[in-house]
């Protein structure tokens, strides 16, 4: 008798089960998973995005593209929202939810002979099972090219199972450095790590001189073809934030070097209607009110410098323990009159009374400040601070904004990455 089918409800509580071993880097489980699937990511075209900032919005943008021209489209995302529904898409939707649960249940049975030959410690992780689910259901769709979303870092990253033949790298900052290195080089090394033979590899422009040297270097390790990508797009554009064009210009170059020539009717007709949700996303107005997933310092520059010139804002913000929180309060403390302080359901989530501690290190005066734990609250307070003609920002971490964007009384299927 065949095993019921998981709802994506099932499929959600299994992998919020994984997360309790953590994340583990490594691609030994990820190719047994995957070989015990049929190798599904084998089955399609693939274009690898790795970068420290702006990738989901490169990948959305990217298979937006691609779709508008006809061609069969997936996407994988990281991390969600609200559900991890959302991280699958096929020609722009998020995937039903049938055929999620059925996904994860596939990768599940997977894991489980997998995990019968490993250590106790060393099972399938979270990030691994759902990926190859992602893979799976988009080889069953018959998508032909799929544009992924590197979790974190590259090398060892369990998307980097790939024979991807373009690789978008959109930039490279000092992130997490206990995992991939703490100098620019060390992390665009691992970033980098993904490219294949006589690949292309398409590079946003402002790329940091240390990184771009060693774009460089890989691609004559692997005799690969370098695209240097617009500074920017200039036309119509839906996404809000300036840094969104510089995005878009990078999802162009990379589409086009899929499809070698593209229609700029249709591409316009992308820009101007593509959307790429908690990213400078506007979620009320009187005060216009916005939520960003700036999650660190170059991250948060850019936000702060897409904000209405002249607008008085007030800062909601939240940021992980493993952030540069110093430098990411003093980018906000330049552009925010005030700051209210507060946290998120992650357990890594800095409490806030250590944020206004932080922030009165820096000279900042305790008027500047407030603090308010329950993150809706948060917002409330700001929005009355910053009054009907103001501003506030909510930002500072991915979770804050999930938390905000989550209906009020319904759980967020919170995960690693």
């Amino acid at each position: 008798m065949s095993p019921a089918a998981w709802t994506a409800g099932r499929a959600q509580d299994h992998l919020l089960s994984l997360e309790l071993f953590g994340m583990r880097f490594g691609l030994d489980r990820m190719q047994a998973l995957t070989a015990a699937l049929g190798r599904p990511q084998d089955r399609f075209s693939s274009i690898h995005v790795v970068g420290t900032n702006g990738k989901s919005s490169t990948v959305r943008m990217t298979a937006a593209i691609l779709a508008a021209h006809g061609v069969r489209t997936g996407a994988y995302l990281s991390p969600h929202l609200t559900s991890f529904v959302e991280r699958i898409h096929i020609d722009g939707a998020d995937l039903g939810a049938a055929a999620f649960g059925a996904a994860v249940q596939r990768a599940a049975a997977a894991a489980e002979q997998i995990d019968r030959t490993r250590a106790a410690d060393d099972g399938v992780t979270q990030f691994e099972c759902l990926t190859a689910a992602a893979y799976d259901e988009l080889a069953r769709a018959g998508v032909e090219v799929a544009v992924v979303e590197a979790g974190l870092g590259g090398r060892y990253d369990a998307t980097n199972v790939l024979g991807s033949r373009i690789v978008v790298l959109t930039n490279v900052g000092l992130e997490h450095t206990r995992w991939l290195g703490t100098t620019v080089t060390d992390i665009a090394c691992e970033k980098l790590a993904v490219l294949h033979d006589d690949a292309t590899l398409v590079v946003a422009e402002g790329l940091h001189p240390d990184a771009m040297r060693e774009a460089r270097a890989a691609a004559r390790r692997h005799s690969a073809r370098i695209v240097h990508a617009e500074p920017a797009w200039t036309g119509e554009l839906a996404a809000r934030g300036a840094f969104q064009r510089r995005n878009f210009a990078l999802a162009r170059a990379a589409a086009a070097a899929h499809l070698g020539v593209l229609d700029e009717d249709r591409v316009r007709r992308v820009a101007a209607t593509v959307q790429v949700p908690g990213r400078f996303e506007v979620i009320a107005r009187d005060p216009l009110t916005i939520v960003d997933g700036a999650h660190n310092q170059p991250g948060i520059a850019a936000a702060v410098a897409s904000l209405p010139a002249g607008v008085d804002t007030v800062g909601v913000v939240s940021i992980l323990d493993d952030k540069d929180a110093r430098g990411m309060l003093e980018l906000l403390l330049g552009r925010c009159r005030a700051l209210v302080l507060t946290s998120n359901p992650n357990p890594r989530a800095m409490a806030p009374a250590a944020l206004e501690a932080l922030a009165r290190e820096l000279g900042t005066p305790v008027s500047r400040l407030r603090v308010e734990s329950d993150p809706r609250r948060a917002l409330e307070l700001a929005r009355g601070l910053a009054g009907p003609r103001g501003a506030v920002l909510a930002t500072g971490s991915i979770y804050l904004v999930a938390e905000l964007l989550t209906q009020p009384g319904r759980p967020r299927a919170m995960s690693t990455l």
